[in-house]
């Protein structure tokens, strides 16, 4: 009882580290903080530390006071965990105040914490999940407030909530669900410590799991006259400040945004802005104009300039959430001297909007344009930079560099809006330039337009023998120049290794030696957020041509040596580039394939069992069950990297079949393609099921395509083969019981003879005892064997003698199988088809039967 007692009174905590979750581990006794001696500390021992705590999972056993010494006693030393415990100080040990250590020893641990946001693209929006102390498990989104999504991201040090989404699917196959509701009032310091109610019966009411997304924007108004209404200056709360925002590259789909957010209908126009404060935010903002909230558009703050005290951005708003404005006159095009400015441009309905697709930024890729409903392209007849400066002027991207045509960015779907377009290059929108019409065009989307914009970015690593350590170059205004490396910490150095595809974390290198060459050193100054998912968003110094000396460039290690289009493990191997997702297991969903830097489906166009055993075989999935089309398993995002996609069935790996060019499909995501595997490890299907299943459920690409026909040529002249090769061996074995058969009818036939011989003899000598012996001898009987076919004896001599070495021939013609019938049923007057000369037991003849036998004659119809 005095033990359970003292125990009791003890506490444990984590100290020094950023979170209360990571730190120096220290407990309580008797009133006095004191730490663990790291003697033998491992994760075990973490393990322990992180349930007891209620930080979820065990990361890192630290040891060496890496979050510094500590002070007082140290209360333990050589801990030996098993894992399983519920207690530190029930663990194994030399004993309470035993040790030979001192502070520099003091041991530490990094926890996951008890809730993480998975699946979001970065820690600070996705899946709400929560750590039993075993495994992460998705809480649903029955009764889940807005207040606790508050707390949740407060504690992860991301900003505050800005929305809330249910009904996501759980993608657990079991459909583990947290069994309690957290009932938090937004001003706990941690979801762990919020008041909760089990779920009756352990079994929460839900939709699906609940999403949150937090964010350094967390409001925004328009302010006029000091009162907030439907027109004014925009004013975005960040980070819990009022800032009012740049007009720079503000467009009126951005204003759009902004007005459906609000509830105050559409924006009319951009005016230009009333005199602001002196520090305005600079962010840019890409909105195509059909997004709910302002921060949901792309947004770009990397390099953007200083902005002008007066320059601050403005909208009007219809202020009638219901009010539908003219919808956009098909034919009109810019009058004569029309001002380019938007803030004077009448703005038709937000039923037409425009984007650039598939080119890694919001200001590069396929120009596609909303109407009605549907996203549709431009063809690129005529297509030059006049046309690409509106484009880019529209999305607030900066200058034209380059206008792409023939499907660049690769081939869209939908309908072609547009073709023979001839902008002067100072229209307010593109389908206000001339052009044939809307909808009128002699395209295919091969012939899609596409756009480069200056605001386009790109990050590369450049080495020589390395995929994920190297210089750090970014593409800015049409050219690659370097990053400063001045003040990158590690939340800006986990972003860029992340967005490069070598891991979530890295370290900047400063030992390096100077790099040759001159070439622009872009931007410096770079301080990413937690919530930034890209490089981007993070603020920084504006970008020069030179923002620091050489020998501040930035050069990168990051922790996982992985090559740069491969999404994870090291090396990269082409099974690590696919997946499946969507499905109620780890080996069923739809396909999805790493190509260029991002996930993109397979379209199932020609697909069928064969592919999907391809796919399941190099997923250790076993065999395919079923090939699923349609978007079965729900459509995807982002590209659609392969089209008509033909194996055979027994390729290891998908990179080995056959399939049209990468990105270039006429496919939407209704068509991604999915599969079914058994999930059975290892095992493998037996060959003629790929083969016969291809055959089966895709029979005409298979024969009618040139591989079908060179099959069916190649097939046949084996077929022609093996007709000869038979006919060969019957005819062999033909011959082989017609020469048995004469022999036997020779040997006779020689006994005949002498016995006519010895018959002549006796009846010249006049011996008639002699003629007794031999009948004795039944030589009798062999003057009755008939030889087919046998010549008289009077005509043998005049035959041809065939030499030993030349074997047996036969002047018989045709095939074996008439041989033979004409030999067991000759013609009449025909001659025997072998003729022998020599006397049984002669070596002669034995030579010869040995050669017939061994050499057969290869005869030809």
């Amino acid at each position: 009882f005095r033990i359970s007692r003292v125990c009791s009174s003890r506490q444990l905590r984590l100290v020094d580290g950023d979170s209360h979750c990571a730190g120096r581990v220290e407990i309580l006794d008797q009133g006095s903080w004191g730490t663990i001696c790291d003697d033998g500390w491992d994760l075990n021992d973490a393990r322990v530390v992180c349930r007891q705590l209620g930080c979820g999972k065990a990361l890192e056993a630290t040891r060496s006071s890496s979050f510094g010494a500590g002070s007082g006693p140290i209360w333990l030393g050589n801990v030996r965990c098993t894992g399983k415990e519920s207690y530190l100080w029930r663990c194994p040990s030399w004993g309470w105040r035993k040790h030979n250590c001192d502070h520099r020893e003091d041991a530490g641990v990094i926890c996951s914490g008890f809730v993480r946001l998975a699946g979001g693209g970065g820690p600070c929006s996705g899946r709400v999940e929560v750590h039993s102390g075993e495994a992460w498990t998705p809480v649903s989104d029955g009764n889940f407030t807005l207040p606790t999504a508050q707390v949740i991201c407060a504690e992860l040090g991301c900003g505050k909530a800005v929305s809330v989404l249910g009904q996501l699917p759980f993608r657990e196959s079991n459909g583990r669900v947290w069994a309690e509701e957290f009932r938090c009032e937004g001003e706990e310091p941690e979801l762990r410590v919020c008041p909760r109610v089990p779920c009756p019966g352990g079994t929460c009411h839900h939709s699906g799991a609940v999403q949150v997304a937090c964010s350094v924007y967390t409001d925004i108004r328009l302010m006029k006259n000091g009162s907030s209404q439907c027109e004014g200056q925009v004013e975005m709360n960040i980070s819990g400040r009022w800032r009012a925002l740049c007009a720079s590259h503000w467009s009126l789909a951005n204003a759009n945004a902004v007005c459906r957010q609000l509830g105050c209908g559409v924006a009319i126009s951009t005016p230009n802005g009333a005199e602001g404060s002196d520090q305005l935010w600079k962010a840019r903002f890409h909105c195509s104009g059909t997004e709910s909230f302002l921060w949901k558009c792309p947004v770009t703050a990397l390099g953007v300039p200083d902005c002008s005290r007066g320059n601050t951005a403005s909208v009007i708003c219809s202020g009638n959430q219901t009010q539908t404005l003219p919808q956009c006159n098909d034919s009109v095009s810019e009058p004569a001297g029309f001002a380019t400015s938007e803030e004077s441009a009448p703005y038709c309905s937000d039923s037409r909007q425009l984007r650039l697709v598939d080119g890694g930024s919001p200001c590069a890729g396929r120009v596609e344009i909303l109407d009605q409903g549907s996203w549709g392209t431009i063809c690129d007849d005529g297509w030059d930079l006049d046309d690409a400066r509106v484009v880019c002027r529209q999305l607030g991207c900066g200058e034209a560099l380059n206008a792409t045509g023939s499907a660049h960015f690769g081939a869209g779907s939908g309908p072609i809006w547009l073709d023979d377009l001839n902008c002067t290059g100072k229209e307010s929108h593109v389908w206000r330039c001339p052009s044939r019409g809307w909808g009128r065009h002699d395209c295919r989307h091969k012939q899609d337009a596409g756009v480069i914009c200056s605001e386009f970015l790109a990050l590369r690593m450049v080495s020589e023998d390395q995929q994920c350590a190297g210089w750090l170059e970014v593409f800015y205004n049409g050219t690659w120049g370097s990053i400063c490396r001045s003040p990158m910490d590690d939340v800006t150095v986990s972003i860029i290794c992340s967005q490069l595809g070598c891991g979530d974390s890295g370290t900047l290198s400063s030992s390096v030696a100077l790099r040759e060459g001159s070439r622009p050193r872009w931007v410096d100054l770079i301080q990413c957020r937690k919530t930034d998912t890209s490089l981007w968003q993070c603020p920084s110094d504006p970008w020069k041509y030179s923002s620091c000396s050489p020998k501040e460039e930035a050069y990168i290690s990051c922790a996982g040596r992985r090559p740069k289009s491969c999404p994870a493990a090291a090396p990269c191997t082409d099974r690590e580039k696919l997946r499946l997702r969507g499905g109620d297991s780890e080996c069923s969903g739809r396909v999805e394939v790493w190509h260029s830097g991002s996930w993109g489906t397979v379209c199932d166009d020609s697909w069928s069992l064969a592919e999907a055993e391809v796919v399941c075989q190099q997923l250790g999935c076993g065999q395919a069950l079923e090939a699923l089309r349609a978007a079965t398993f729900g459509p995807g995002n982002g590209s659609i990297w392969l089209d008509q996609v033909r194996c055979r069935g027994r390729e290891s790996s998908l990179w080995d079949c056959a399939a049209d060019p990468w990105g270039q499909s006429d496919c939407k995501h209704e068509e991604d393609a999915g599969v079914r595997c058994s999930g059975e490890r290892g095992a493998r299907a037996p060959p003629w099921v790929s083969w016969g299943t291809r055959t089966t459920s895709n029979p005409l690409p298979g024969v009618f395509s040139l591989p079908g026909v060179l099959c069916l040529i190649l097939g046949a002249l084996l077929f022609l083969v093996l007709v000869i090769l038979v006919t060969q061996l019957l005819r062999w074995r033909a011959e082989r019981r017609a020469l048995s058969s004469h022999e036997d009818a020779l040997a006779e036939a020689v006994y005949e003879e002498l016995d006519d011989f010895v018959t002549r003899k006796e009846s010249l000598l006049g011996s008639p005892d002699q003629r007794t012996d031999v009948s004795a001898e039944n030589y009798d009987d062999a003057e009755e064997v008939l030889v087919p076919g046998a010549p008289p004896a009077s005509q043998r001599s005049e035959e041809k003698v065939f030499p030993e070495e030349n074997g047996v021939r036969s002047p018989q013609k045709g095939s074996s199988l008439n041989f033979s019938r004409e030999v067991a049923d000759p013609g009449e007057g025909e001659e025997s088809p072998w003729l022998l000369q020599g006397k049984k037991g002669d070596p002669g003849y034995d030579d010869v039967e040995l050669s017939a036998l061994g050499t057969p004659p290869v005869t030809f119809p």
